[in-house]
């Protein structure tokens, strides 16, 4: 099985939605986000080549950011007046939160309960998972590129593999399941860790999904030319297992899964870029700073914060939001030779 056997991916429609607008989160196109992101900070302790350099970013200044209660509200809204099913907390490194678990407690509360995941580096979590499954946190998803120590080292300037690998077993050892981890290769660098990571996570019970590298690194050096492709990927892990399509609804979810030397283990591939699934997008996002963004590469966000902050009501803030998901557009653009990419990098936009 090759990359050129993925199936193309299905437009989701949304199924009986109200009139854009009014109710739920419906753009032009006909579909519905259910998906909330949220970024807690844009601050972070590693200093992923395709993400950040390794002097770090301008942080955004503290009172600029959404404070806890704040975060707990637009969740609220989301969930209460939005039609939100699932909350993912992001960053940066959203375990940098000091108020993370009571943020976690807080969107967990709320009814009808969304599913809440979280996703992470994993720095600190073997002393973290506990308190957040005790907060009500469903899953965790850790970002991993490379089980070898000198790669873990050149890719994220920092020597914390072991880190990671506790917060990893710590999160199973807590509940937080099931544990995803999400690996992004580069070529020359860990293009060669897709099947050590496969096996690594076959053996303690993880669910792999591969992301291809997009366009949101801080320095702007993406080029397509360079990228690890679904196919490329694909390509390696069939050297060495047999992958076979999950025959599992897709819906909205953004991996492709393929059943592993039979099943029931999987692996997915992210095609973000090759393969995109803008069709069936069901994601809406919140900044650290309060800013919504109806799509990943947005252009345009549209601010929630300083009309949270000047006395909006709920029902203000919700026709705001349903404004900004009315622009999105039908697809990233990527590979439209008009494509610019977002003037905020990964860290900053939250994923």
């Amino acid at each position: 099985m090759t990359g050129a056997d993925l199936p193309d991916p299905a437009v989701r429609r949304a199924v009986g939605a109200v009139a854009a607008g009014s109710g739920g989160l419906v753009d032009r196109y006909g579909r519905t986000a259910t998906d909330l992101r949220v970024s807690l900070t844009d601050r972070c302790n590693l200093r992923c080549t395709y993400c950040m350099p390794p002097e770090g970013l301008q942080w955004l200044p503290k009172v600029e950011q959404l404070t806890d209660d704040e975060v707990a509200r637009l969740v609220r809204i989301g969930v209460e007046q939005l039609g939100i099913r699932e909350v993912r907390f992001t960053g940066g490194e959203p375990l940098l939160r000091p108020g993370l678990a009571g943020i976690v407690a807080a969107a967990t509360a709320l009814r009808p309960r969304p599913e809440v995941s979280l996703t992470t580096n994993a720095i600190g979590l073997s002393r973290m998972a506990p308190a957040l499954a005790e907060a009500g946190l469903d899953r965790i998803n850790v970002s991993l590129d490379t089980l070898d120590r000198e790669r873990f080292k050149q890719l994220t300037h920092r020597d914390r593999l072991d880190d990671v690998l506790a917060g990893l077993a710590a999160a199973r050892d807590a509940g937080l399941t099931p544990v995803k981890v999400n690996a992004v290769l580069l070529h020359g660098i860990n293009d060669v860790d897709a099947v050590p990571l496969l096996d690594y996570c076959l053996e303690q019970g993880y669910e792999l999904r591969f992301i291809e590298q997009m366009p949101l690194d801080a320095h702007h050096a993406w080029t397509r030319g360079r990228m690890v492709t679904a196919e490329d990927i694909l390509e390696r892990l069939t050297g060495t297992h047999a992958l076979t399509p999950d025959s599992d609804e897709r819906g909205s979810a953004p991996a492709e899964r393929w059943l592993v030397d039979g099943g029931p283990a999987t692996v997915g591939v992210i095609a973000s870029v090759t393969r995109s699934f803008c069709g069936s997008c069901d994601r809406t996002r919140v900044t650290a700073d309060g800013q919504i963004r109806n799509c990943l590469f947005a252009r345009e966000e549209s601010d929630l914060r300083t009309a949270l902050r000047e006395g909006a009501t709920d029902a203000e803030l919700a026709d705001r939001w349903r404004i900004a998901t009315l622009g999105k557009l039908p697809g990233h653009g990527i590979d439209d030779p008009s494509f610019l990419q977002p003037s905020r990098p990964m860290s900053a936009i939250g994923g």
